[in-house]
C-alpha cells in the first residue's frame, strides 16, 4: 500500500488536478492514504483536502508524519503533478520487487524548451519520489521538508511518466 504526500502553499488548483489523477489508485486499493502538508494557505486547500478525505496538517515534524503513514511505501509529489498511463501497474510491480527509491520517467508530452532544460534549476520532486517508508524515516531530520528529503538520493527509473507540476501551473494562467 502507498501513502501519497504533498507539500503545498496556496496551490488549491494544482492539488485538485493531482488528487483527481490519484482516484483510480485509491479505488484499486493501491493508494491507502493521502497527506497534505500545508504552509499556511489562505485559498481552499484545506476544504479540498477535507472533501477528498486527505489528512491535512499545518504543523508537523516530518519524522513523526512519516512514521504515521499508513502505506509501507511513500510517493512524494508536487501539487499539480499527475502520473501518466500505466502508473498503478508500474508502481505496484516496483513495490513488490524493488527496495530502492525510484522516480517517474520524464513526461514526453510536457517538455521545457532546450535552454530552460539546460539552465533552469529543477525541483528534486519534479519527477516524484517513490521510496520505502522505513528509508524515509531514516532520512528525515527535524524540520526537514519533502524537497530536502528528495535531494541527492540515488534512484531507479520507473517506466511510467509523470506530468510535472509546472505544466498545471502553466495551464492555469
Amino acid at each position: 500500500m502507498l501513502t501519497v504526500i504533498f507539500e503545498c502553499h496556496n496551490q488549491e488548483y494544482e492539488l485538485a488536478q493531482s488528487l483527481t489523477s490519484l482516484v483510480a489508485g485509491a479505488v484499486e486499493g493501491l493508494v491507502s492514504d493521502v497527506v497534505i502538508l500545508d504552509h499556511g494557505s489562505d485559498d481552499g486547500t484545506m476544504q479540498l483536502a477535507d472533501a477528498a478525505g486527505c489528512r491535512f496538517y499545518q504543523e508537523w515534524t516530518l519524522a513523526d508524519l512519516l512514521g504515521s503513514a499508513r502505506g509501507q511505501w511513500l510517493l512524494l509529489i508536487e501539487p499539480g503533478a499527475r502520473p501518466g498511463r500505466g502508473w498503478m501497474e508500474d508502481l505496484a510491480e516496483y513495490m513488490a520487487t524493488g527496495s530502492q527509491p525510484a522516480r517517474f520517467a520524464p513526461s514526453r508530452l510536457h517538455r521545457l524548451p532546450l535552454w530552460r532544460r539546460l539552465f533552469a534549476r529543477k525541483s528534486p520532486l519534479e519527477r516524484g519520489l517513490l521510496l520505502p517508508r522505513a528509508k524515509a524515516v531514516g532520512l528525515a531530520g527535524q524540520g526537514a521538508s519533502l524537497q530536502s528529503l528528495a535531494k541527492g538520493l540515488k534512484t531507479r527509473g520507473l517506466a511510467s511518466e509523470l506530468a510535472p507540476a509546472w505544466a498545471a501551473k502553466a495551464a492555469r494562467r
